[in-house]
Formats: structure tokens, sequence, C-alpha cells
């Protein structure tokens, strides 16, 4: 645990009681602020209370006492509607912050120059983090790893000299994160998300852009107009920029030209890295992931060599598109964690032959915009609620079975896969729905594949099951 010292003494107001707020309410605690927490919610409050955290309804308070109001971000800060509690707090004048806020504060007063990369985008960010942090625990660094990615932020060890801090950040946790000043900050990528929470796609990518805007350096995307304009728009501010590229040769920063990740400074250009042969970075999306990766760890002392050791040994995100098990030349593929369509696009763009398990829970849409990648697609087997409306789809241009369950469908897919005479292929759970017509989760949906296909004949698993797939 972080305890927050930067409150010690002062009155603190907190709204959201969920598994972060809670986290941050007993971190205020143990930092020595008087916290007064609510949440909608009785049973999340009723337990905090167990705990010993001081809980009140924040209507009855005194605001013009309190130091800081923090809110979790889940909670609307201004879209649709500001909650009740902003209102509350913004009348009173007390500053609404988040757990981030208070991360970055804590670092300022006992750890300033501790390494702290900070990433956000709207797609990949998961990944990006996960790979940054990898390669920075393989090189042997004391590395801490949580914020958006599960793990929240002031559950971590205390800043302290060496010790390497990798923070996914949503928008939400930018929002509440005025004074947010990584070592490093990635933005990745930018396309329409949350804008029921951000009103407008403009101020969606204001708040992003706030992350890289108060970096040391300033590590952005730019293959789209957003993050072009944004990386233009920071430099001229004065912070240093590598401008990274999945579909561009740069004059200056970090490209990907075909597996290699190339770096252009000052006129001259060099392989940094190569991807070929590394299962859990295959895809131009991934290219671009691991782009900003190598930029991030550079910008933060870690050596090109063990950088492209990490690089090789990445284990892969859980649930996305990570190889899970072998059987002569069919790899399985895990990408649970695809619930849209759009999120099933990289890892159908990823293999030449696949035998696809998608369904579950429909979104809108349903697989209509995946119809580029139905030439890769040897079979799909369908399950759950979607199978129907994904058969329709699918038409005569895909073979299909409509499988019901997971089970069968692995069972199935790997027969078929195994007979396969064009021989290297991929049977691959990219669902492009939800789960909940089955599970409880993605999470619970992926578990599910590893375990069916470990009881399959013949096979080599490619990660540790017994420590939950990592």
């Amino acid at each position: 645990m972080i305890p927050v010292t930067t409150f010690k003494g002062r009155q603190v107001a907190l709204f959201g009681l969920g598994g972060s707020g809670l986290a941050t309410a007993r971190a205020l605690v143990a930092g020595g602020a008087e916290v007064t927490a609510w949440d909608d919610n009785p049973d999340s409050v009723a337990k905090a209370g167990a705990e010993g955290i001081a809980t009140a309804d924040l209507r009855g308070i005194d605001w013009s006492k309190l130091a800081a109001f923090v809110l979790s971000p889940g909670v609307p800060l201004t879209h649709p509607k500001p909650h009740w509690t902003v209102d509350l707090a913004k009348a009173a004048g007390v500053e609404v912050i988040g757990d981030v806020e208070l991360f970055v504060r804590e670092r300022r007063a006992h750890a300033p120059d501790c390494p702290f990369i900070a990433i956000t985008g709207t797609n990949g960010k998961s990944t990006t983090t996960a790979l940054i942090a990898h390669i920075l625990r393989s090189s042997g660094r004391d590395t801490q790893l949580g914020g958006n990615i599960g793990t929240a932020i002031l559950t971590l060890d205390p800043p302290k000299a060496e010790r390497y801090f990798v923070v996914e950040c949503s928008s939400y946790q930018i929002d509440l994160a005025p004074t947010l000043n990584p070592s490093a900050g990635i933005l990745l990528n930018l396309t329409p998300d949350h804008l029921d929470r951000h009103g407008t796609m403009q101020h969606y990518a204001d708040v992003k852009e706030r992350l890289v805007a108060g970096s040391g350096i300033a590590v952005i995307g730019v293959d789209d107009s957003y993050c072009a304009l944004i990386a233009d728009r920071v430099e001229r501010a004065g912070t240093k920029v590598v401008r990274i590229s999945q579909r561009q040769v740069l004059a200056d920063g970090l490209y990907a030209e075909g597996s290699r990740i190339i770096r252009a400074e000052t006129g001259a250009t060099s392989q940094i890295a190569d991807l070929a042969g590394i299962q859990t970075l295959r895809g131009s999306h991934n290219a671009q992931n691991a782009a900003a990766a190598i930029a991030a760890c550079l910008a933060v002392g870690i050596s090109a060599e063990d950088i492209r050791a990490g690089l090789a040994s990445f284990p892969g995100l859980k649930h996305r598109m990570q190889p899970v098990g072998k059987r002569g030349e069919v790899v399985f593929v895990n990408d649970s964690k695809a619930t849209n369509a759009d999120a099933a696009a990289p890892a159908l763009s990823s293999y030449e032959r696949i035998y696809w398990i998608a369904g579950g829970l429909p979104k809108a849409g349903g697989i209509t915009t995946l119809t580029g990648f139905f030439p890769r697609i040897v079979k799909a087997y369908l399950i759950g609620e979607a199978a129907a409306e994904f058969a329709a789809t699918l038409g005569q241009a895909v073979p299909y079975e409509i499988s019901g369950t997971l089970e069968r469908a692995v069972a199935h897919a790997a027969a078929d896969a195994a007979g396969d005479p064009k021989g290297a292929s991929a049977v691959m759970l990219s669902p492009a729905c939800a789960s909940f017509d089955q599970y409880k989760n993605f999470e619970v949906r992926g578990d599910a594949f590893v375990s069916h296909v470990k009881a399959l004949d013949g096979i080599t698993m490619l990660i540790d099951t017994e420590s939950g797939g990592k």
C-alpha cells in the first residue's frame, strides 16, 4: 500500500467505494487523513464502515472544511452531467481529484525522480503497459504495475529511488489527475470511445492530451489525425516528443517496417528490434505497441539489449491474442477479451488460416465489419446467443457449425485443424461478443478455453496454467 501522507491531518471526502475506491480510502487513512466516505450502494458503505473507515452521506457534511474531494473514476465528472457530489465540491471551491493524482503527489513528496511511465490511448494500452512492465522486470528492475490494467494504484509499494512504476491510465483517471507528470508518457492512438462520459471526441482527445503534456518525454503514436496534432502541440510547448508509427516512415522517431522496429534520429536510421517469431507480438497493431514500449523504456534508461531480451520473452497479455497451447503446426489462441467486432479484428488480421470460435452475447452491428477477414477463416464454430445471427452474416462466405458450447467448439475446431492439409493454422477464441450469456465475464470465458485446450490429447501448453495462465 502507498499511504497518502500528503493529506495527513486534513479532512478529505471520498465518493465511490468499489475496489479502487476502497483501496484509496484505506491509503488515505493509513497516511493520516481524516476521511469521510460514501457510496450509493449501502453494502459498499457497510464494508468500509466495518474496516473502521468513517462514512456519512456527503449531502450532510460541511464541505468548507475539506482539503480535497476524491472521486472514483467510474463516477461521472462532467458528462452526461456531473455527479451530485461534484456539484457540491465545486460550489464549495473544493478540488476534485482521483487515486492517480494522489499517487503523483506522493511520488513528488517522497521520490520525485523514481521512474514513472504512464500509458493511455483508445486501443492497445493494456498490452503496452504489460509489455513495458515485463521488459523492466526481466532486466532486474524493481517494477510496480497498476492503474487501469486491474491493480489499484494505491495498493502498489510506495515510491522510492530506483523503483519503476508502470501505470495504465484511462481517460477518467486522467481527468481526475490535474498534475499528472510521468517521466515518460505514452499516447498510443485515439478513436471515438466513452463519448457518453466526455460529450465530444474533441473533449475526449483533450483529456488524453493532458497525460503527454505533463510528461518529461512524450511518446505519441501519430497514425491518426488527433494524435498527430497533439504531438505537434506538445512539442511546440517545449516537451520532448518521440513519434511512433506503424504505417509511415518517420524522419525522427520509431516506426515499423514489416516486423522490424526502426529508430530514426538526426538523419540516421537503425534497427532496434525485430518482432519476427514473437508469437505474442504478432500483427501491425502490436508493432505500434512494441515501438511505444521501446521508446518509453529507452527514455527511462533501459538498454537496447535488455529491451530486446524482454520483447523476446514477453508472455502476452492474458486473454488478449495469447498463444496458450500448441499441437503440431496448430497454435491455440485465447483472445477472449475481444468482446466486440473491432476488438476481434487485430487477432483475425494476425493469422493466415483460422479456425474461429465466435459468439456469446451479441453487440450492436454483430460481425459485419469483419467481412474483410473472412478469407482467412477456414471454418467458424459459433457459440452462445449470437450463433444464429453470426451464421446469417457468414452465409456462404465461410463454412460454419453451430457448436453451442465452448467445450464442443474447442474439440471440433481442434479436430478439424489437426487434419488441415495446408499445415500451420490457429484455433482462435476471439468471440466478438460479450460473455454474459454463458460466463460471468471474459476472464472466466478465457480460462474455460484454456482448460478445454489443456484437456486435448498431445497438447503442449505455452503458459503456466498453475499460476493462472501468466
